[in-house]
């Protein structure tokens, strides 16, 4: 069974509790690492800093309409991770970013669930034409995702991500609404994905995932 997951606007409460998975060492070398000031790295703002921050500078942050900050939330109710899709609207595409920030629930398929929630904003509400990710080198369950799922490999660039004094390489992958993505629906017999993320999707042969599990961060 995969599980449910909801996305949500973000609360000061729920930077606090980023800032504290941060604070995980197994988190943050998953992550962006750690900056020179020995501090946790993040995308598009510091939630260490944020979260003492005022409610107007909180609100430019989280209300953004280029950067779209989601919380995510289990079915049971609790916080368990951040997703940002960072829009190029004259392009009509998006950067995708996420984080399953409760270690525990790694390799339990939220994140793939969640990364079919963010496409479903992408694609769906957003009316986006093109998601992208850059996943650096260290993070193979992120590049396991991102297969299985059905984005291309677009290019190899080179000492991209800088983690803890060291430059890594990473993998740019991108997918086009409704034509590169595969049918992600619950298909007869295979029960593998949870449910539509491209309802108006054409309708194609279901192709299951390939061999191997994901490993979900």
């Amino acid at each position: 069974m995969f599980p449910e997951v909801t996305l949500t606007g973000t609360t000061r409460e729920d930077v606090g509790r980023l800032a504290e998975w941060l604070n995980d060492v197994e988190v943050n070398a998953m992550w962006y690492g750690l900056g020179d000031d020995g501090k946790p790295l993040h995308t598009g703002y510091s939630p260490h800093e944020m979260v003492h921050a005022s409610d107007e500078e909180l609100g430019a942050v989280v209300e953004n309409e280029d950067r779209k900050i989601y919380s995510i939330y289990s079915q049971e109710g609790d916080h368990i991770g951040e997703g940002q899709l960072v829009v190029e609207w004259p392009l009509q595409e998006a950067q995708l970013f996420l984080l399953i920030g409760r270690k525990e629930l790694w390799h339990h398929h939220y994140g793939t669930v969640a990364m079919i929630r963010l496409l479903d904003q992408a694609f769906e509400n957003l009316g986006l034409h093109r998601v992208w990710v850059d996943v650096p080198e260290y993070n193979e369950p992120a590049l396991q995702i991102c297969r299985h799922l059905g984005f291309v490999l677009e290019g190899h660039l080179r000492k991209t991500h800088r983690k803890d004094g060291e430059w890594y390489d990473s993998s740019a992958m991108g997918l086009l609404a409704y034509r590169e993505a595969r049918t992600f629906s619950m298909c007869i017999g295979t029960g593998r994905l949870p449910v539509p993320l491209l309802s108006a999707a054409p309708s194609r042969p279901c192709v299951p995932p390939g061999p191997g599990p994901i490993q979900d961060h």
